[in-house]
């Protein structure tokens, strides 16, 4: 595909990088000299420096011939204004990141698409969206939904108190009469390498499992692993920036005790002001004294989403240290995903991570409603509609030539999440959840044309 990216900081970069290494055609447009040289000297891709919002460097880009056009500059007006003319150009598919959530609440009402934008994108609110997700299971390192929650992929840690642990995929399968979830990826304990489980793939004490869940499943999963989804309703947020305020607001209105605390006295006024369920604090997070006087021992959860990706680290390890049981830390560097599990912080996430995921379905062949790539883990979860056209269509899932390091994670039908296994047929209009390791992508896209 020959994809133009407006916008070379660190969303731009981090899609550029990530595209570049799947050999796609990539043309990065920034006005930033500094950003560009970096990253043409470290990316196999085309680099242009100017406007994105001049004709003349569009065609320079060769608009014409884009399969998509992504908008990620740092504003929000350039971003739309590159996309609206892209489209007017000849560009295929257009996306705009947006830091205004208004727009994609009303998107349809407004009718972005008649103006040449196919879709909208918000890191902020993606972000938000995922830490009040990972509070309602709390129990779990990482969560995602697909389908509204028909479907649920959660992960966790393994301990020796697991009643599946020594047992292979297939033994503990028959530990309940039902199966209501299913491993899709399994890395081992101080590894980076990444296993796609099969009947007779043995869990060890240490391991970080994938599982997709459907309705009940995750009770089942916790009742197994002996974790407790503890019933999270105070939290307390350190940082009022985009993400702060957007998830304490969301929080808040879905009935959370929130305590919000900001370091810029002016900005605390005027979360206060915005933000009339919240409490409000106006003090530096760092200090343990404040968050022992604002009781943090007492919360069941703590989110710090401050700008700065050391603070969040060291205040959720302060906040872990004083028994609250789940912790977020938004961080930006990709590297200190690897430290999660080792350092005792139960979620990290990452805005450029959480963009790219969003935007990466576009790149993918077949119909992709949705996708995620698993945090830490060198695999790929994809949501793929079947079509009458699909060779998956009407075959059992053992009769499916699905590549060895790919699995078949569930399936949505009417709305209703199943643990689909082997004799489970496939029809038009079913969901199907796969996860990939990269080396299969390309075998699984072709079932799904």
């Amino acid at each position: 595909m020959k994809i133009i990216i407006a916008g070379a900081g660190e969303v731009g970069f981090h899609l550029a990088k990530l595209l570049s290494y799947e050999s796609q055609e990539i043309t990065l447009i920034d006005t930033h000299r500094d950003s560009l040289s970096y990253a043409d000297n470290h990316l196999d891709i085309k680099v242009i420096k100017g406007d994105a919002t001049s004709i003349a460097i569009l065609k320079e880009a060769k608009i014409d011939r884009a399969d998509l056009l992504i908008g990620v500059t740092a504003s929000e007006t350039t971003n739309i204004t590159v996309c609206v003319l892209a489209k007017q150009l000849g560009a295929k598919r257009t996306i705009a990141r947006i830091s205004n959530t208004e727009f994609i609440k009303h998107k349809d009402e407004v009718g972005f698409t008649r103006f040449g934008i196919d879709e909208l994108i918000s890191p902020e609110s993606l972000a938000a969206s995922e830490i009040e997700l990972l509070l309602n299971q709390s129990a779990f390192k990482d969560s995602y939904e697909f389908e509204g929650g028909a479907l649920t992929m959660v992960s966790l840690n393994l301990t020796r108190t697991a009643g599946f642990v020594g047992k292979t995929v297939k033994e503990a399968a028959q530990l309940f009469s039902e199966i209501h979830f299913v491993p899709i990826a399994i890395q081992r304990f101080g590894t980076q390498y990444t296993i796609i489980p099969r009947g007779d793939t043995q869990f060890r004490e240490g391991d970080n499992v994938v599982f997709i869940t459907c309705a009940s499943g995750g009770d089942e999963l916790c009742k197994m692993t002996g974790k407790t989804n503890t019933p999270v309703k105070d939290v307390m947020i350190l940082g009022g920036s985009k993400i702060g305020y957007k998830t304490a607001r969301d929080l808040s209105a879905n009935g959370f005790n929130v305590k919000l605390i900001e370091n810029n006295k002016d900005a605390a006024f005027d979360l206060a002001d915005d933000l009339p369920k919240v409490l409000v604090i106006n003090g530096d997070g760092r200090n343990v004294e404040l968050l022992e006087e604002e009781n943090i021992g007492e919360m069941d959860a703590f989110i710090s989403v401050t700008g700065n990706s050391e603070t969040n680290i060291m205040s959720c390890l302060v906040a872990k240290s004083k028994g609250v049981k789940k912790t977020i830390a938004l961080v930006e560097n990709m590297d200190y995903f690897e430290l999660s599990q080792s350092i005792g912080i139960d979620t990290l996430i990452n805005k450029k991570l959480l963009a790219a995921n969003n935007i990466f379905r576009y790149i993918r062949k077949g119909e992709v409603v949705a996708m995620t790539k698993l945090n830490n883990m060198n695999a790929e979860l994809l949501e793929f509609r079947v079509k009458a056209t699909s060779k998956i269509c009407n075959k059992l899932i053992k009769d499916v030539k699905f590549p060895r390091s790919a699995i078949v994670g569930g399936v949505i039908r009417g709305g209703k999440g199943i643990i689909a296994l082997g004799d489970f047929r496939i029809e038009e209009g079913d969901y199907i959840v796969v996860c990939c390791l990269p080396r299969s992508i390309k075998e699984v896209e072709k079932l799904f044309l």
